[in-house]
């Protein structure tokens, strides 16, 4: 079999020499095919169907009923070219550019031409996405009530990303999310009557304006009963100063400054909790929004981590995927071009011959991996051994990148200068069912293979400080990464990841191998994970923890929920605090002989199963404190987490 390496980068999707086993429809494809359009909403929302069954055949999409009655010839859609895949989560991590303006356009030419001469397709194109113009339903009277119920509308199908109907013998998923919406970067423009409208209607409601990760208001008014209902990031131009306070108290500001002649409010332990106010005699619109698109949307996130149905309990969508607000807010490390402002580079490797000796009984193998390497690596100009490496493994639906950004990993790595690897373990067979055999299953054996592959290529990595982390089917990963050879890693982190069956060859490593492991989970994750009803850890996290402190031979746990709540049991030491200021935070930590906390539990009250910024942080501050001598294999406990 001959080898396939290649890298799809924003700029294409080309694929280099194929194997004669092995055709470009066996490898993930994370982008689709689509040139950039621009088309009505309606044509949107009658196209995106039959293009996306026409990318994924063996799937059945229809429009979303969210859409159907949406007024006609008030809105326009763009997508850049090569949208996300549609069948994983990566959508989610599709930039919209939503722009509301009372201007009216006499056709779809002078429509675009707006939008481009104001830098927004090129910002679309460059970082993979939609831009969606707005004008009002009645434009002789200006945006309203009736505009309000079709953001509402626009919101619940942009947002719906993975959502399907499951019937007895077929499986039916809405399009419009996959076709041209997202999640977690979500930015509102309004100009004039537009910016009136946001202000009026969008930034007074929780489940509108919290989910928003940064605005940019040109003019506009705001009526003196509104007030913001939630933070929001927001550069206000030529506002009057009761808006500009109106959006200071909403995100909560205790802070003031100036840059040059901007004035700035903001959170003092949260600065993205900001609130920018220009005023100028002429504004140059083009260059404001790419001031706004570069220092403020560049900047920030949001990720859907509160409890589904919180403040949309009532709402006629209430079903659809990510139905919840306020999204969390966040540090964005954006992805411009396959790089990121502080120089962490993602290339997408395919390779048919590295890991094919694991194959499952269908014959599947893992065939794509990301890489995330600092500036350092890729120049050369780091030291040899001096870049810690993680391996992060997605879960279950995830794309490998967008699982790593809404983690927090690919903020992390350009704050700590670390490396990342990320595979792709979920099978090319879109009609697989849940459980059946998938590259997942040979993690164990392929894993360590792709981390001493990672060591060989870049002599720079460290293989002392090489981690393993991953969320949900991410976390079993974990576990299984750790039985392939526990050798490699000196810690590894289970978020919300159930206990992995290993034989015996496996377990006689930790005879001789002592190995940190951390488990994390939250208060409304699977049954299986988190008793919910009765406030404490389930039977398989009650085994993972035990595993875990047999693998250091330290005692096991009896649980006793009475007298410890939560985790069944008292653990060396504890720790409470507010997680992002968020929810509040509970972690045990069992000691060793010699201190060092080797095994962890951490529990995130009222968040659901699901991805969350802070994890990255969180992981990354416990397992930092270890490292494995790579030839002694032994663990050496660096200080920290008193």
């Amino acid at each position: 079999m001959k080898k396939l390496s290649c890298m799809l980068l924003a700029a294409g999707l080309s694929i280099g020499l194929m194997s004669t086993t092995v055709s470009a429809a066996d490898l993930y494809q994370r982008r689709q095919s689509n040139e950039a359009t621009f088309e009505t909403l309606g044509e949107a929302h009658a196209n995106a169907p039959g293009f996306l069954m026409s990318e994924y055949p063996s799937r059945t999409y229809v429009g979303d009923p969210a859409l159907d009655e949406y007024p006609a010839g008030t809105t326009y859609v763009y997508r850049s070219a090569g949208m996300l895949n549609t069948t994983t989560a990566g959508p989610r991590m599709q930039t919209n550019l939503m722009v509301y303006t009372d201007q009216s356009f006499a056709d779809k030419d002078e429509a675009l031409a707006f939008i481009t001469d104001l830098g927004l397709t090129k910002m679309a194109d460059e970082a993979i996405g939609s831009v969606v113009l707005v004008t009002p339903i009645d434009p002789e009277a200006g945006f309203g009530d009736a505009d309000q119920y079709a953001y509402y509308q626009l919101q619940s199908a942009m947002c719906n990303v993975g959502f399907s109907i499951r019937g007895e013998d077929s499986t039916t998923y809405y399009a419009d999310a996959g076709y041209f919406g997202g999640v977690t970067y979500r930015y509102l423009i309004g100009i004039d009557g537009g910016a009136t409208f946001i202000n009026n209607y969008i930034s007074t409601e929780i489940d509108y304006v919290g989910r928003i990760a940064g605005m940019l208001l040109v003019g506009g008014d705001m009526d003196k009963i509104s007030e913001a209902a939630s933070c929001v990031p927001v550069w206000l131009i030529n506002a009057k100063d009761d808006v500009v306070q109106k959006y200071a108290a909403g995100n909560e500001t205790d802070s003031t400054g100036r840059n040059g002649d901007d004035l700035l409010f903001y959170n003092s332990e949260h600065p993205l909790q900001q609130v920018i106010s220009t005023t100028v005699d002429k504004v140059d619109l083009p260059a404001c929004v790419q001031k706004a698109y570069d220092e403020l949307f560049t900047k920030c996130l949001r990720v859907p981590v509160v409890k589904p149905g919180l403040n949309t309990a009532s709402t006629e969508y209430r079903n659809y995927s990510f139905n919840q607000a306020p999204y969390s807010l966040g540090d964005r490390n954006a992805l411009i071009n396959d790089v990121t402002p502080d120089g962490i580079h993602v290339y997408e490797r395919q390779d048919t011959e590295l890991l094919s000796e694991y194959k499952t009984e269908d014959g599947e193998y893992v065939t794509t991996w990301y890489e995330f390497l600092p500036d350092e690596i890729v120049d050369g100009t780091a030291a040899e051994h001096s870049i810690p490496l993680i391996l992060v493994n997605h879960g279950g639906g995830d794309d490998p990148i967008q699982a790593v950004d809404e983690l927090g990993w690919l903020k992390l790595a350009g704050e700590k200068r670390v490396a990342l690897v990320a595979e792709r373990h979920t099978s090319e067979n879109m009609n697989a069912a849940f459980g059946a055999p998938s590259p997942w299953y040979t993690l164990s054996d392929a894993m360590p293979v792709l981390v001493r592959h990672m060591l060989e290529t870049y002599p720079q990595l460290d293989p002392s400080r090489v981690y393993v982390t991953g969320y949900s089917m991410g976390g079993g990963a974990t576990n299984m990464c750790v039985y392939g050879d526990a050798s490699l890693f000196a810690a590894a982190v289970n978020m919300s990841g159930t206990p992995i069956e290993h034989d015996p060859a496996q377990e006689e490593q930790f005879k001789e191998l002592d190995m940190p492991m951390m488990l994390t989970t939250c208060t409304y994750d699977t049954a299986t994970h988190f008793d919910s009803a009765n406030g404490y850890i389930a039977e398989d996290f009650q085994m993972n923890i035990n595993n875990y402190l047999s693998y250091n031979e330290m005692d096991t746990v009896e649980f006793d929920f009475e007298t410890y709540p939560l985790s069944g049991f008292k653990g060396d030491t504890y720790r409470e605090y507010m997680i992002n200021d968020e929810y509040p935070n509970h972690t045990w930590f069992f000691r060793n002989e010699a201190g060092a906390p080797m095994v962890g539990l951490n529990i995130i009250e009222f968040i659901p199963h699901g991805l969350y910024q802070e994890y990255a942080d969180l992981a990354w501050n416990w397992m930092s404190c270890f490292s494995r001598d790579p030839e002694t294999k032994e663990i050496h406990y660096n200080g920290g987490l008193g």
